[in-house]
């Protein structure tokens, strides 16, 4: 009974690093699912439409039941806002990425994704909605990790390398070439650098709906309505796109197979889970501890990729990951460094209008 107990305090003080391991888990699950998903013949616009719909379905009880009392009403000209951010955002960068992946491979979908934060704090900056100065180390630290962390996605792009072997998992036989081919994507040069740019894209696209959050946010401070109502708006444009390309019907069927564990597992447990676990570990931490653990991503997909599914990794590919990895832990040091200094700042001045105040009262 002692043990148990024990074991409880242990997970009660290490929830917040538990929660963060589990979402990154979760993304490297749905990197690999949905390349698999793909690649084995699920149309990618008819995959984005499903999996909004099963994330529209997964938060709407939420949103209404929750925030009932929360919600402010939805005016015409902020509806017409949150289409077009939910178009710019999350269609336009869900459907490049699906688009993408179908060329390139989970690892490298994994590794892109950790120059969101990156691309984030630079579209930022040349909107004025974040600082940078060069008199300081923090803001010296913010310009070379975005230089470098861009450096290494494109490293891991364009430059591969020769590969490498891992316990011979690499040599297959010609039978497990055909049964693994479609897993992995085997893609030529051209189409390499296709799905590079089209990922590369879908992850600018991401990072401007993360820009264009924060105004929608304080019109509708609701944030579960919000994105369970963006969630809805992509799936409605995306249906429109999915059937001016897709004109099959048999395209739309979902069976009990891969497609639908796919499609259920981004929309549910990434649209959904993830959302909270996300938001509670910020309210607890603050951005830049859950930003730090977005590269074990990276690890544990491409881990899973040469066990699962034969993925050969190449030394470019890891040279551009340590890059990558490097240029955004030297933008959250930076981004870390100037909060601790404002808010060091702010206590100073707080203090010393305190003791001015006391200063006058003993004065009277």
């Amino acid at each position: 009974m002692r043990s148990i107990v024990e074991y409880a305090n242990v997970v009660e003080s290490h929830k917040l690093y538990i929660a963060v391991l589990f979402i990154q888990f979760v993304y490297a699950g749905m990197a690999l699912l949905s390349k698999a998903a793909i690649s084995r013949g699920m149309n990618p616009f008819v995959f984005v439409v499903y999996r909004q719909a099963f994330a529209s379905v997964a938060l709407a009880p939420f949103a209404i039941f929750l925030e009932r009392k929360k919600a402010p009403p939805l005016s015409n000209v902020l509806l017409c806002k949150i289409f077009l951010v939910s178009f710019c955002g999350l269609t336009l960068s869900l459907n490049l990425y699906y688009i993408a992946i179908n060329n390139t491979t989970a690892t490298f979908a994994a590794a892109t994704t950790n120059i969101i934060p990156v691309i984030t704090f630079i579209m930022a900056a040349l909107l004025r909605m974040e600082t940078v100065s060069i008199k300081n180390v923090p803001g010296i630290a913010k310009l070379i990790g975005s230089a470098t962390a861009v450096s290494g996605a494109l490293v891991f792009a364009f430059v591969k390398g020769p590969p490498l072997k891992f316990m011979n998992l690499n040599q297959s036989t010609p039978d497990d070439h055909i049964q693994d081919s479609s897993i992995k994507g085997c893609c030529s040069s051209g189409e390499w650098i296709k799905g590079s740019l089209l990922m590369i894209s879908a992850n600018i696209l991401w990072s401007l709906w993360f820009v264009l959050q924060g105004p929608i946010v304080k019109q509708y401070p609701a944030k579960l309505r919000l994105t369970a109502l963006q969630c809805f708006f992509c799936c409605v444009q995306s249906a429109f796109w999915a059937m001016a390309v897709e004109r099959n019907p048999s395209a739309w069927k979902l069976g009990w197979d891969l497609h639908l564990l796919a499609v259920a597992y981004c929309g549910i447990t990434v649209n959904g889970i993830c959302y909270w676990l996300q938001v509670w570990t910020i309210e607890k931490k603050g951005p830049v501890f859950a930003s730090m653990f977005t590269p074990l991503g990276l690890l544990l997909t491409a881990i899973f990729s040469v066990f699962l599914w034969r993925e050969t990794l190449h030394l470019g590919s890891i040279g551009g990951a340590i890059l990558l990895v490097s240029g955004l832990y030297g933008v959250l040091w930076g981004k870390k460094k100037e909060e601790s200094k404002s808010m060091t700042n702010e206590h100073n001045s707080s203090e010393t209008k305190a003791e001015i105040k006391l200063e006058c009262i003993t004065h009277q």
